[in-house]
């Protein structure tokens, strides 16, 4: 029983580590990211602007 636990808590590890990663990159997201900017669906917050689209046009990329 004990060995369930352990290994329950590694499975929790392991998740938690690689949640992050699961987006694909793609190459217009990956644009808008690396010019400091961020991908948000609908329109931008008050003080940013829109540069563009991200996630092959699915979101709009925000400038901060």
């Amino acid at each position: 029983m004990k060995i369930l636990y352990l290994l329950f808590s590694v499975f929790l590890l392991l998740f938690q580590v690689t949640s992050g990663s699961a987006d694909p990159l793609f190459p217009d997201t990956v644009e808008c990211r690396r010019q400091g900017n961020f991908c948000l669906k609908g329109d931008c917050p008050a003080p940013s602007v829109a540069k563009g689209f991200c996630h092959l046009g699915a979101m709009t990329c925000c400038s901060k």
